[in-house]
C-alpha cells in the first residue's frame, strides 16, 4: 500500500493510537518506585541483622535462635532483593519496548548483557529467571523453619531439592 493517502479521521486515529503506547510509562514509574521502596526494607533488613551481629559478638547477648534469625533475616533480604530485581528488569523491559530505547544503556557493557530488551518474550524470559530464583530463595526460606519428624518428609524435602535442582539445569541449559 505504498502511495495511499490517509485520510485526516484516520491519520489523527493512529497519531492518537500510537501516542497511546506512553501510558506504559506508568507501569514503568511505579515500577520504580515499587524496586526502590524493596531495596530500600531489604537494606533496612541487612542493616538490623548487622546490628544484631555486632550486639552478638562485642555486647555478647546470646538468643538461642540468634543463627536461624541471622540466617532468615539475610535470606529474607536476599528474597526481597531479587523481588526487587525483577521490577527493575521489567520497567527497563516496559521502557525500551513501548517507550523509547534506552542511549545510556547502549553505552555500557552492563545494558548490553541484562537489561538490553528487544521484545516481549525476551522480556518473559528473563523475568522468568529471575522468578524462579526468587522462589527458590523463598523455599529455602521456608524449609529453614520447618521440622523434619518422619523419613517421608525428609524424603518429600529431598524430591524438593530434586525438583529446584532439575529447574535450574534446565534453565540454564536453554542458554547454550
Amino acid at each position: 500500500m505504498v502511495g495511499r493517502k490517509r485520510g485526516i479521521l484516520e491519520s489523527v486515529f493512529e497519531k492518537i493510537l500510537w501516542r497511546s503506547r506512553l501510558v506504559a510509562i506508568l507501569a514503568v514509574v511505579f515500577g520504580m518506585v515499587g524496586a526502590l521502596a524493596l531495596f530500600m526494607v531489604a537494606s533496612y533488613d541487612v542493616w538490623h541483622v548487622a546490628c544484631r551481629t555486632y550486639e552478638f559478638f562485642v555486647l555478647h547477648t546470646h538468643d538461642e535462635k540468634f543463627h536461624e534469625q541471622l540466617i532468615g533475616g539475610i535470606i529474607g533480604a536476599v528474597d526481597l532483593y531479587l523481588i526487587a530485581v525483577v521490577l527493575l528488569i521489567f520497567s527497563f523491559g516496559i521502557y525500551e519496548l513501548f517507550i523509547s530505547d534506552i542511549d545510556d544503556a547502549e553505552n555500557t557493557s552492563v545494558g548490553d548483557k541484562i537489561l538490553a530488551i528487544h521484545s516481549l518474550d525476551e522480556l518473559k524470559d528473563k523475568l522468568g529467571k529471575v522468578v524462579v530464583m526468587v522462589l527458590i530463595v523463598s523455599f529455602f526460606k521456608k524449609v529453614m523453619r520447618m521440622h523434619f519428624a518422619t523419613p517421608l518428609e525428609m524424603l518429600y524435602l529431598a524430591g524438593s531439592i530434586l525438583a529446584l535442582a532439575l529447574a535450574l539445569y534446565f534453565m540454564h541449559k536453554g542458554k547454550h
